[in-house]
Parts: structure tokens; C-alpha cells; sequence
């Protein structure tokens, strides 16, 4: 039998028209073990879920997705771009192998619509190292696509970074592009409204509250009673049109105040930061769905919201790097497995959600520290389980921040022993640890889900 990981909820991550729109996910498979790529399209199908962004081609998930009729989006890693910038035949290599030999014809293969040149390539910690690749890359890949008879089904765009476009005083009629980014972005500008692409971008009301004191977690989750922020005669009254709008100044001030947008990445992470929690991203999760359905749009976009926003993330990935914070490894609306984690109502009446099935599991046993050791060193031990696993539910703020000593060091010992597929020797630690079959799990921290 599988653990009991996380309550079962009522939630709506499924794509559905609003307007001109839709919501679709992230699916990342940054994961020590990662669900089957043909579970993950069940979950998605079973979920009403009709679009999806890849954050690469990976060929068992494009083949997953071959016959699914799901929208898709591929990516090319930034790794990928010096390369595609400088050789039009490896551009043309790429689009063979990772979107000609897939792309859906009648109803076969898989419904590619998207090229997503970079993963965020102009994020603010990555420096200028991929700005004089991104808009040759793109170039060359829409060069590519076009030899292939394909550039009128699948477009080019460059997903870019919350932190890419800024508004110091936090009004958004004073929203601009980072200086070093001006001449890159008209120049990416420049193609996208040339092929009819649109401008893709991370909104991130959750960075957002953490970097701006003067945002509030009301204002951030959508609520009724948060004090709204003025802008000369325009009215804020959540994070995200905030947001928004400062992306939409933007564009307008580099030449471009039509420029269809779509939200590429927005979520809320459930553990790893304080306001990182299953029920505060129930609350954002359920607010942002609601208020993109009313086609309300925003101040400067009244009944025009984005084309498409794409939910960040579908599943939770103990291998993302935790550079910007421990919460990166728990964007995902369900568990690494496939459950989900938290409720949600959608305001139409839609079928609850439901969780992967007929999951494959490693049996229930557990790695804990052995207290009838001597345990002096076993701090040292478990710090270095951290560094080869995932231990961000032990940091502040986090769902496991609380638990005491030694139940922190047999949660680190846990975490490294079924990371490593729950092998004798990855429960050693010096002598220190201990297999049992007995569940240590205690109150809202879950010590352990075992692997996949």
C-alpha cells in the first residue's frame, strides 16, 4: 500500500476557457524519482488539464504525450543556445529530432505548439552569460521550422524571468526593463511581433512578498479586505495585476503596448519558507484561477487577460537547485508522486481532482538514527545526508523545522536512504542508522515518503 502523504483534495489545476485563454502547468522532471512519464500524462488527462510546458524535449515524455491531443511547449535548456545561436544546422538537428519526429499529423504524434528557446535565460543571477545567444538561437530554430513546413503550428518564443522587468517604486506606470536588457528585448520584441509570437513571462506574486515590504500576504492571496495600492487614477488590488501591468508598461515603453503576453510560470510553493504552505497556496491557487475566469483583466488590460497562464508546477522536484530558496523543490500542486496537496473549489462545479493511480512503490521501511549509539557525531552525519538529498522541510519556516533532536538527523538519514532507493548501505551513517519498519512520521511532518 502506498503512504498516506498528503490529504486528498478538491482542486482545479485543469486547463479551461476563459476569454481567449487558458491554464495549463509545468511539468519539470528535476527529480530523484520521477513519476512514469505515461502516469504523469494520466494525471493530466484525468484532470482536464489540455496544455503543458516542458522545461526540455525529453524524448520519453514527448513520447508519453504522442497521441494525447495535449497542447505542448518544448524547451531548449540555455545550456543548448551558444550552439543554436552559431550553427543553422544544429538549429535544423534540434527541430528534427525534437519536434519534426513527434510533431501530431490527424491526431497521431504530439500536438506541439510552442519552442521555448531558454529556460528563463535572462534571470537576473545568470548575468549576461546567454544574452548574445537567445535571439540568434531563436532565430535560427524559427529558420529551422520553417524548412520543416511547420513555422504556421508551432511558434518561437523565449520564456523570460520575473526579475527581467521592474518597477523600483513598485508603481506599475513606472515599469521598465533592467537597463541591460533594453536592447536585447526590442530586439526579441522585434521578432516575436514580426512572427506573430507571444511574449512569454514568470509572474511570481510569492517572490514578490517576499522581496517588497510593501506588499502584504492579503494583497499577494487575492483577498477582499487587503488595502489596495493606487497608481495616479488606477486601483490595484492584488499582486498579480500589479505585476502584470508592470510588464505591460514595459512593453509599451520599448515600442510594443499590443503584445500578446502569456504567463509562462506563476504558483505558490507549499514548504521550505515561511508562507510556504499547503493551505496559503490553496488560497493563492484559488484566487488567481477565479480572478483569471472573470476576464476581468487588468487596469491597464481591462477584459484582457493573458492568452494562456501556465500553473508553476504540476509536481514537486527534490533536485531543483534551492539557489534562490529551499522552496523551489515544492512548487507542485501534487507531490512527486502524484498527490495532491491541498483543496481547492473550483467556482464551476468541476470534478474533484484526482491523484495519480496505481503508483508503484518501494516497500514501507524507513532509515532512523539508532539512539542506543553513541550520537556525538551524528550532526555531522546528517549534514552530510542534506548535501547529497533533500532536507528543505528542516529549514525555517519549513513543514519540518520543529522537530526536535535526533528526529531532525533520522529525517536527514531518511532522506538520503530512500533517495538511494532504500538500499542496506545508504542507512549506515558510521553505525548510526537505523531500517525499521515503523513510520516516524509525526504530526504535520511526513519524515519520509518512501520512493518510487
Amino acid at each position: 500500500m502506498p503512504p498516506n502523504l498528503c490529504t486528498v483534495v478538491v482542486f482545479l489545476l485543469a486547463t479551461m476557457a476563459y476569454g481567449g485563454g487558458a491554464v495549463g502547468v509545468n511539468w519539470g522532471t528535476t527529480a530523484s524519482h520521477p513519476l512514469p512519464p505515461t502516469k504523469v500524462v494520466e494525471l493530466l488527462k484525468s484532470n482536464n488539464v489540455t496544455k503543458v510546458k516542458l522545461l526540455d524535449a525529453d524524448p520519453g515524455v514527448l513520447e508519453a504525450l504522442s497521441g494525447s491531443n495535449l497542447g505542448v511547449t518544448v524547451g531548449i535548456p540555455n545550456a543548448s543556445l551558444r550552439t543554436l545561436n552559431s550553427s543553422k544546422k544544429a538549429a535544423e538537428s534540434w527541430v528534427h529530432d525534437n519536434v519534426t519526429r513527434y510533431v501530431s499529423n490527424g491526431g497521431s504524434g504530439v500536438k506541439i505548439e510552442y519552442v521555448a528557446v531558454g529556460d528563463e535565460p535572462f534571470l537576473q543571477s545568470y548575468g549576461e552569460q546567454f544574452h548574445p545567444f537567445v535571439i540568434g538561437a531563436a532565430m535560427n530554430i524559427h529558420i529551422a521550422l520553417a524548412r520543416a513546413k511547420l513555422e504556421s503550428k508551432v511558434k518561437v518564443v523565449v520564456p523570460c524571468s520575473f526579475d527581467s522587468f521592474l518597477s523600483e517604486s513598485g508603481h506599475p506606470s513606472k515599469g521598465h526593463f533592467r537597463a541591460d536588457l533594453n536592447r536585447t528585448m526590442i530586439e526579441l520584441l522585434t521578432f516575436l511581433s514580426k512572427h506573430s509570437s507571444p511574449f512569454f513571462a514568470t509572474i511570481s506574486p510569492f517572490l514578490s512578498l517576499h522581496q517588497n515590504k510593501n506588499i502584504s500576504l492579503d494583497f499577494t492571496l487575492f483577498k477582499a479586505n487587503a488595502k489596495p495600492h493606487n497608481d495616479s487614477r488606477r486601483t490595484y488590488k492584488n499582486s498579480f495585476d500589479l505585476s502584470y501591468d508592470i510588464l505591460v508598461t514595459a512593453l509599451s515603453t520599448v515600442g510594443f503596448p499590443k503584445m500578446e503576453i502569456v504567463v509562462s510560470q506563476i504558483g505558490w510553493p507549499t514548504d521550505g519558507a515561511a508562507n510556504a504552505t499547503s493551505s496559503t497556496a490553496e488560497t493563492f491557487m484559488k484566487g488567481l484561477v477565479e480572478h483569471l475566469h472573470s476576464k476581468s483583466g487588468t487596469p491597464l488590460r481591462p477584459r484582457d487577460p493573458p492568452s494562456e497562464t501556465y500553473i508553476f508546477s504540476l509536481l514537486d522536484e527534490d533536485q531543483r537547485s534551492v539557489s534562490t530558496g529551499n522552496f523551489e523543490r515544492h512548487w507542485g500542486v501534487f507531490t512527486f508522486d502524484g498527490q495532491a496537496k491541498y483543496h481547492f473549489d473550483f467556482i464551476q462545479g468541476s470534478k474533484n481532482l484526482v491523484d495519480a493511480q496505481n503508483v508503484e512503490y518501494l516497500p514501507s521501511k524507513w532509515c532512523v538514527v539508532n539512539n542506543n549509539k553513541d550520537l556525538s557525531n551524528a550532526t555531522a552525519s546528517s549534514l552530510e545526508a542534506c548535501s547529497l538529498a533533500d532536507c528543505t522541510a528542516l529549514s525555517p519556516g519549513g513543514s519540518c523545522s520543529n522537530i526536535s533532536w535526533p528526529g531532525n538527523i533520522s529525517y536527514a538519514f531518511n532522506s538520503y536512504y530512500q533517495q538511494h532507493n532504500q538500499s542496506a548501505d545508504s542507512c549506515n551513517f558510521g553505525g548510526l542508522g537505523l531500517i525499521t519498519t515503523v513510520d516516524p512520521s509525526v504530526d504535520n511532518c511526513s519524515v519520509c515518503c518512501c520512493s518510487l
